[in-house]
């Protein structure tokens, strides 16, 4: 398994699992599935432990559990995290997949992925379509 967290992404990671309070035994666990044009759709969540077919992985020292899609996923990626006034969320960059090649998504033509994945988008905050 080879997956690259920057030292902004082992950030977010340590402040959640310190927000969090868990124990000893517990670990960031993160959920990278395929997306579509998006390309990734990603779920995180503090847990007490591993779940069942879950690798650890220890990024600085915080353990990280990745379920096997998630490990298929990321293989050779890189994921990053943003905070800004204009964006928050993590950013997968993984040069062994092809982005989108349809018109709408920009790109395209088997060029290396970059997903961004909103932190917003991640069950944080719920809308309603068509709400003002």
């Amino acid at each position: 398994m080879d997956v690259t967290f920057t030292p902004a992404a082992q950030e977010f990671i340590r402040r959640m699992m310190r927000f969090s309070g868990g124990g000893s035994e517990a670990g960031f666990r993160m959920t990278v599935t395929p997306g579509g044009c998006s390309g990734y759709s990603t779920q995180f969540s503090v847990e007490e432990r591993p779940a069942p077919g879950d690798e650890t992985v220890s990024v600085e020292g915080v353990k990280v559990f990745l379920p096997a899609i998630s490990r298929i996923s990321l293989d050779g990626a890189t994921v990053d995290f943003c905070d800004n006034v204009l964006e928050s969320g993590f950013t997968i960059h993984n040069p062994n997949a092809a982005s989108c090649g349809c018109s709408t998504s920009g790109g395209g033509g088997g060029s290396p992925s970059v997903t961004k994945v909103s932190v917003g988008s991640i069950g944080r905050r719920t809308e309603t379509k068509g709400a003002p």
